[in-house]
């Protein structure tokens, strides 16, 4: 069997291995230590140590746990549920406003955390039973809570886009700025839909969302749930965007405002800050260890020649650029059903790029086709992540047929944006 072979018998044997519930960390860096032992020169893992280091002493990936530990600092703050309480007082008057509400706190959530589970989680248990108790029907509900959850995913600072930095090479600041118009789009398009629905379907929602008396009172309320989560993210993503600090000193910034945030609601204490830096650290850990055993494999299925293989088998076949991207997107949203993006990032992205470059590839764009094919892959049925996160905090009446049901609408509508960066990237200022 030649080396290329092997190569990518590595690769499938992970996969496989990872889709049987073995720790990917370990099956990454373990079976490809087990395959370079067997079939290369033992001089090839003397390159392992700088290769670890090197990623150690990355100091883009600093971002990752400074963003975690913002995000979850922010959860516990119970800035969501002032957003959301203020929100729906806003649109109360309009036909589906709390579930435009949910859409605006969802994008302000992922605006300033990046991390879906906790989103998905804290608007799970702040917006669905208010929704249910208001006469929104179930799937409706949970699908605008399951989509919002997700936009931070491809939401800058986003963890997605941090980590696809770093393995694609290029500036996790430029995939920001690229993001940014396509995040915006996705978010008017669901409220817009929301808006269409109430007029095609208006049964679906309450006559009323039982809105606030618009006083002194209200306003100054609105102003200050507001007006915080705001100036965090103008802190974070406004010094990026102009230039001012790097995305790892921005997330050092918006660490240090979570913390301030969540003192300005009286949560601030002791039992907190050891919750959350737990946590962070339990998080950042497991998302390093991944990195590493990466790391190892890239190393081995590189020696292996695999990446050489695979350019030389797209070259053979005379693929055009598209259809191997085509092909690419299909793999990586199936393998969404089934691993979390962390694990894609490392094991299938890097075995990739290296053809994308060979075709000349623009990284960025794809980097941000990548992001949104990724936040589309956590809301698919049978096995969307997001989906599982919000069964797991629904009320027993919600059934998992209401959570298939409700997402639908919003996978065509990701699957729509998709391809129209795609196909339009200049008029998103993608590409």
């Amino acid at each position: 069997m030649s080396l290329a072979a092997l190569a990518l018998l590595l690769f499938v044997s992970i996969f496989l291995l990872v889709l049987y519930g073995y720790p990917v960390a370990f099956t990454l860096g373990g079976l490809s230590l087990i395959y370079a032992l067997c079939f290369l020169d033992l001089n090839v893992l003397t390159l392992l140590p700088n290769r670890v280091m090197g990623v150690m002493e990355n100091s883009v990936l600093l971002a990752v746990p400074l963003f975690i530990f913002m995000g979850i600092m922010l959860e516990k703050s119970g800035l969501a549920e002032r957003m959301l309480s203020s929100m729906a007082g806003l649109f109360g008057r309009v036909r589906g406003g709390m579930a435009i509400s949910v859409v605006v706190v969802g994008a302000m959530l992922a605006a300033s955390t990046g991390i879906v589970g906790a989103t998905v989680i804290t608007m799970g248990l702040i917006s669905l039973p208010p929704m249910l108790r208001r006469g929104y029907p179930a799937p409706l509900a949970t699908g605008v809570i399951a989509a919002s959850g997700t936009l931070g995913q491809i939401i800058p600072p986003s963890v997605v886009l941090v980590l696809l930095g770093s393995v694609l090479q290029v500036s996790v600041g430029s995939l920001f700025r690229a993001a940014l118009y396509p995040s915006l789009l996705l978010v008017g398009a669901y409220i817009v839909y929301i808006l269409l629905l109430g007029i095609v379907r208006p049964k679906k929602f309450p006559e009323r969302d039982e809105p606030l008396p618009r006083d002194r009172k209200f306003w100054l309320n609105v102003l200050q749930s507001l007006f915080l989560p705001l100036l965090l993210i103008l802190a974070v993503l406004g010094s990026i965007l102009v230039g001012l600090a790097s995305p790892t000193e921005a997330a050092g910034v918006g660490a240090a405002g979570a913390m301030l945030l969540t003192w300005t609601q009286g949560r601030l204490d002791k039992t907190t800050l050891d919750t959350v830096c737990r946590d962070t650290t339990h998080l950042t850990s497991m998302v390093f260890m991944i990195l590493l055993g990466a790391t190892t494999f890239s190393l081995v299925f590189r020696e292996l020649g695999g990446d050489r293989f695979l350019v030389a088998l797209i070259e053979r076949s005379d693929l055009p650029e598209y259809q191997f991207l085509a092909l690419v997107m299909v793999v990586v949203f199936i393998a969404g059903f089934f691993i979390d993006f962390i694990e894609i990032v490392f094991i299938i992205v890097p075995v990739v790029t290296p053809v994308f470059v060979a075709y000349g590839t623009d990284l960025i764009w794809l980097g941000i086709l990548l992001g949104i094919n990724l936040q589309t892959s956590f809301l698919s049925p049978p096995f969307g992540f997001a989906l599982f996160y919000l069964k797991g905090v629904a009320p027993p009446e919600v059934t998992t047929g209401h959570l298939y049901r409700g997402i639908v609408p919003f996978l065509i509508i990701q699957i729509l944006l998709l391809a129209t960066v795609i196909f339009f990237p200049e008029w998103l200022g993608v590409r």
